[in-house]
């Protein structure tokens, strides 16, 4: 009776355990990833110094000494927009139309409607959009001749859309931003919005003029590839793809930002705690990475970090979006998933009378 319930109950326990065997981990384990490499699947690398030099990381480029200097362009007016025009008349006194230059002469606002006219006394209704602020003075002087025989006018852009930048995405305040006090860098802009939501490297910056667009890196814009914004731009930060997967053995397995835009494998291993001391297996420390360009399988790098070198190694290899480490398993740590079962079902079976 007594062996026929332990073997019952140690059968029943490597069924579970072989189960366990097979379904436990993160991922595959490290002779699986190093016997189907053989199948042509993927490519796996070994590094070492012979075979680290493709997947090292590049020099920093160096900060820029440049920088941008605006200069005023002539906007082209808008619907929106809002004028402040300025007439005055030197007639004799009695037969001025308009207030004299000596008394400040006439003041008046008008704003850009929806069909881009406006309308002015004695000017009446005018189209202006597209129009630069010279051009709308003569042409208020050109309606005015004859109605007064000594006329100057002087008109400016108090509220405008024409000349403002809009600001939109990964920033804290976004919102459009005037051009009134002088031209906007792109920096400026971003500066205005309360700057970035996130760290540089992980902002994508797009500027769209409403003839080209351009593409930028935040990292890059500070590092001194600003520009100076044309009048009616939009700029929208958003997040970059700049994440990788970290899974098995490590403190912190998940989806985790790149710490850098230039981000080493040891950088990658410290940000998610490095490896799990108590079931990592440092000879398995694996990077995949999805082919591309003209090489369309993908890699496996495969690093052992008992070599000391291997720290090294790790400090020069470039981890790139999308990569996933993962480190497996020890196997000491897998037959202590297989023994612990079986250990825990012996003293439940001493404690029911199993033995007896």
């Amino acid at each position: 009776m007594r062996n026929s319930a332990v073997a019952g109950l140690m059968f029943v326990t490597l069924t579970l355990a072989g189960c366990s065997g097979t379904l436990s981990g993160a991922g595959p384990y490290k002779g699986d990833i190093e016997n189907k490499s053989q199948n042509a699947a993927y490519n796996l690398v070994d590094i070492n110094a012979n075979t680290i030099a493709p997947y090292m990381r590049g020099t920093v480029r160096p900060v820029q000494s440049t920088i941008a200097k605006p200069v005023a362009t002539s906007a082209k007016l808008m619907s929106g927009d809002t004028l402040s025009v300025l007439i005055t008349d030197n007639a004799p006194e009695g037969s001025a139309v308009f207030a004299p230059l000596s008394t400040g002469g006439t003041q008046l606002k008008t704003r850009i409607d929806d069909q881009g006219m406006i309308s002015l006394p004695y000017v009446g209704r005018q189209f202006v959009a597209g129009m630069s602020l010279n051009q709308v003075e003569d042409m208020i002087r050109k309606q005015l001749k004859g109605v007064t025989t000594d006329v100057q006018t002087h008109v400016e852009l108090v509220g405008d859309l024409s000349g403002s930048v809009l600001v939109a995405g990964a920033v804290k305040s976004p919102g459009r931003f005037s051009t009134l006090q002088g031209p906007l860098t792109l920096l400026d802009a971003v500066n205005q919005a309360g700057g970035p939501v996130l760290e540089p490297h992980l902002v994508n910056v797009t500027v769209r003029t409403g003839n080209q667009v351009q593409q930028f890196n935040y990292e890059d814009v500070l590092a001194g590839n600003n520009m100076v914004l044309h009048p009616n731009s939009e700029v929208v930060l958003d997040r970059a793809r700049q994440r990788f997967v970290a899974m098995g053995a490590v403190g912190e397995p998940g989806l985790k930002d790149l710490p850098a835009q230039n981000t080493s494998l040891l950088d990658a291993l410290g940000s998610v705690g490095g490896l799990r001391e108590a079931n990592a297996n440092p000879e398995g420390v694996f990077v995949f990475r999805m082919g591309e360009g003209a090489n369309p399988k993908p890699t496996v790098l495969r690093l052992d970090m008992r070599d000391p070198a291997a720290m090294f190694f790790a400090r020069q290899i470039m981890i790139k979006p999308d990569d996933t480490i993962y480190v497996t398993n020890a196997a000491v740590y897998e037959w202590q998933k297989v023994i612990s079962p079986i250990v825990q079902t012996m003293l439940l079976g001493n404690a029911t009378g199993a033995y007896k």
